[in-house]
């Protein structure tokens, strides 16, 4: 009976110990992984629950095999800039936040280390596009040109800053939106290019233009660009405005 007791005793502790430390590997994981992406600068972010660990990034491409970070491997930092690893830029990520000790020694079985996996992210559909800068130049009493300045990415390929336009090529769009001063009514006219040219304006009226970089082929909630601020035209002159307007 006695030995029966003895069994039972250490059944249940080593039962406590179990929940114990898959509780303990709970509290001790990266909590609230996701992405931070802007003009395809991509990074993910992670809260830090506990002190005196170090986290290694693990990424994955279309669900193929893991491949640890080099700029992010037993980091302290709650960061890590994935930019230049997540190519090409139109497949689908995973990222995985493993959690180790700071004493870790490289004969542990990182099986058993807490692992915190985010969402799938792909930069191509899902980065967020900055507010473009723009300039409207008079063609003539009723027409001018719209120009407009591509975003630059933070990506450099062959000694060269890539633009938005050299990652999205001809998915990328964009939205001009105008209105005569005094007037409710707003017209939209969508350019394939960096210049486009409106049209049938008023003569001697005075004209505000916003606009946003636009990419139909994507998510509808990520369409959208952050608009620009509005530039007017009084004329035959330009003025810009500092003024706040949502995204649509």
């Amino acid at each position: 009976m006695a030995s029966m007791k003895t069994v039972l005793y250490l059944g249940v502790c080593l039962s406590a110990w179990s929940v114990t430390t898959a509780d303990n590997n709970y509290a001790l994981r990266a909590q609230n992984v996701h992405w931070v992406s802007l003009d395809f600068k991509t990074i993910l972010t992670w809260n830090t629950p506990a002190s005196n660990y170090t986290y290694t990034v693990l990424y994955s491409m279309d669900d193929s095999d893991w491949i640890e970070c080099p700029d992010c491997s037993q980091v302290s930092e709650s960061e890590c800039d994935l930019t230049n690893y997540l190519i090409p830029f139109n497949r689908s990520y995973n990222a995985d936040v493993q959690t180790e000790p700071a004493t870790m020694n490289y004969n542990h079985d990182t099986e058993e280390l807490p692992h915190t996996y985010s969402s799938k992210f792909n930069p191509y559909r899902e980065s967020n596009i900055s507010a473009v800068k723009f300039i409207v130049e008079d063609v003539d009493k009723s027409r001018v040109i719209v120009n407009i300045t591509d975003p630059l990415t933070s990506i450099h390929q062959q000694g060269r800053q890539l633009s938005i336009r050299d990652v999205l090529k001809n998915d990328l769009k964009y939205k001009i939106s105008y209105y005569k001063s005094g007037s409710t009514g707003k017209r939209d006219i969508i350019s394939d290019s960096s210049m486009a040219e409106v049209t049938e304006l008023d003569a001697g009226q005075s004209y505000c233009f916003i606009v946003a970089a636009y990419i139909p082929s994507r998510p509808k909630s990520t369409q959208y660009g952050a608009w620009s601020e509005q530039c007017c035209i009084h004329g035959h002159t330009t003025q810009g405005m500092d003024i706040e307007r949502s995204g649509e």
